[in-house]
């Protein structure tokens, strides 16, 4: 039951993101769906290793199926991603556009990395 809770929150989270980036023109809207959809991915990572210990499991990436293993990377490095999104978002607001093509091809990874997490989500359930 909490995998089935976990996959519609992932995929709650993945359509406020893909909204959020809709939506990147309108900073008054992009902002507020960026920011939830970032948050609510960090809440959802806490859910997972609160309920299910996933920090010791991954860290017996020898023993984990590969697929596993690939699903961890994604998920940390989007996780560190989304720090970058939030301090390159909050400099763009400040300082103006400057940063804006970074916080953009950061941006473009980020989401990549989230539907890839988010894909090989559903190979880890399966396994």
């Amino acid at each position: 039951m909490s995998q089935t809770i976990f996959q519609i929150q992932s995929t709650v989270i993945v359509l406020i993101m893909t909204m959020g980036i809709i939506q990147r023109k309108k900073r008054n809207i992009h902002v507020p769906l960026m920011v939830l959809a970032i948050f609510w991915d960090i809440v959802l990572v806490l859910q997972i290793e609160l309920t299910r210990s996933a920090i010791a499991k991954a860290s017996q990436a020898l023993q984990n199926p590969m697929i596993l293993n690939i699903h961890v990377s994604l998920a940390v490095s989007t996780v560190l991603l989304y720090f970058v999104m939030l301090y390159t978002g909050r400099k763009l607001l400040k300082e103006g556009p400057s940063i804006k093509p970074l916080h953009s091809k950061i941006g473009k990874i980020t989401y990549i990395l989230r539907l890839a997490t988010y894909i090989t989500s559903y190979f880890v359930v399966l396994r």
